[in-house]
């Protein structure tokens, strides 16, 4: 049965998913399946981008409390012997191609790969689309959340500290630390990475419904080379990588929690 936008998965015997889905708290009638409206999607997406100026506006009211925490987190990922952010940070810089590439990967990639996997979803595989959507809809939240009530000073503004500052020392054009992107970004908003987040996401997506073994091991490599780059160009610490890898495993919860089924099916 081909399924329609807004289909309704069936309740027969022969389908349990139905039955499933009457043990999440959203009523069956509620599940849907199927691409939702491409109108309805660029509305989603104008919300998020106001809810996440709204953070951003508010983070300069939060500098001193910003930079005092990123002392604090700092001093108790050294106290648990788990801080290596300062020598990858040195030691990655003396290699200049290598540097300039992570930086311009931190400023576009984590993005382009973002749309690509929802682009795909969308036209590709348009029965998971929407599970998928809330998945990352929860992560995303999470994050602003994150934004507003811990925000947090990266390790590239603690220079007493020793770190360098790679995009001012390289001179790289369009990142987020530079002068022309700075005044449209959130300069305090390191906990939780939504680097690490949103590349997490995609990678999960990747492995769990691609079908080329190329594609799933890109899903694999995608976060891990993300956790590389935000440690090495001084954006984030190991703490905000965990959190951010966190809020994706807490949108995969809430999706199974409102829906009664996993996001994905099992792969046969």
């Amino acid at each position: 049965m081909t399924l329609t936008p807004t289909h309704r998965p069936p309740t027969t015997a022969a389908d349990p998913v139905g039955r499933r889905a009457r043990r999440g708290l959203l009523p069956a009638s509620w599940i849907r399946v199927g691409r939702p409206a491409w109108w309805a999607e660029l509305l989603l997406i104008g919300t998020g981008w106001m809810l996440y100026n709204a953070t951003r506006n508010a983070a300069p009211t939060h500098k001193d409390a910003a930079m005092r925490r990123a002392t604090e987190v700092l001093s108790l990922e050294r106290h648990l012997h788990i801080s290596f952010e300062l020598s990858a940070n040195h030691a990655v810089n003396k290699i200049t191609w290598l540097i300039v590439g992570m930086n311009y990967y931190y400023a576009t990639l984590y993005m382009v790969g973002l749309i690509g996997v929802l682009l795909w979803l969308y036209v590709r595989q348009p029965d998971q689309y929407r599970a998928a959507r809330t998945v990352l809809c929860v992560a995303s939240a999470s994050a602003l959340v994150g934004f507003y009530c811990f925000a947090l000073a990266p390790p590239r503004f603690l220079a007493g500290e020793g770190f360098i500052d790679t995009v001012v020392v390289h001179h790289t054009w369009g990142s987020w630390a530079s002068s022309s992107v700075s005044s449209v970004s959130n300069q305090y908003a390191a906990m939780p990475s939504i680097h690490i987040a949103w590349s997490t996401w995609c990678g999960v997506v990747m492995f769990k419904l691609a079908k080329s073994r190329i594609m799933r091991t890109l899903g694999v490599l995608f976060p891990f080379c993300t956790f590389a780059v935000i440690i090495c160009t001084g954006n984030h610490y190991e703490a905000d990588a965990f959190m951010g890898a966190l809020i994706v495993g807490l949108g995969f919860l809430v999706q199974r929690l409102l829906t009664g089924r996993p996001a994905f099916p099992p792969r046969g």
